[in-house]
């Protein structure tokens, strides 16, 4: 993989594979702590008569995990940087779970105003070592044309 990736490097449908990033109970609780401080999230016992039936990481620790990932697979040049995004958490991300992130390119939207940037929308899907989806997220990341 070149060490930043540019408009001209990608295209519709090329894949993104991460690498991987193993979550234990200590991790959960004390981002939980800091951001998400629901009993679902901070305490094992508590945790077993919710929703959830046991610890659960927070959504958005998933997704701060998930955007390691992401900028570590997707080295764009003048970084990952969001235009929006559409997310969802089908299945609880548990003490365990080996995260790794799928990106695939959806579309590529080249700017009307910018010649040198686009829009890249990319289906990202964060799973666990079971290959069940934790998170999924549709993003819109904006794209640069290598500086000639």
């Amino acid at each position: 993989m070149p060490e930043h990736i540019y408009l001209d490097d990608i295209a519709v449908d090329d894949v993104f594979v991460s690498g991987q990033h193993e979550l234990d109970a200590e991790q959960i609780i004390q981002f939980a702590t800091q951001f998400d401080p629901q009993p679902f999230h901070l305490d094992e016992d508590a945790a077993t008569d919710t929703f959830f039936q046991g610890l659960a990481a927070s959504g958005w620790h998933t997704a701060a995990i998930t955007m390691r990932l992401l900028v570590q697979s997707l080295p764009f040049a003048h970084g990952v940087i969001g235009a929006g995004a559409e997310i969802s958490w089908p299945q609880a991300t548990r003490p365990g779970d080996v995260l790794q992130v799928t990106s695939k390119v959806v579309s590529i939207t080249p700017s009307r105003s910018r010649p040198d940037r686009a829009i890249v929308v990319f289906e990202c899907v964060t799973s666990n070592q079971n290959d069940e989806v934790l998170q999924k997220l549709i993003t819109k990341v904006v794209g640069f044309k290598k500086e000639r």
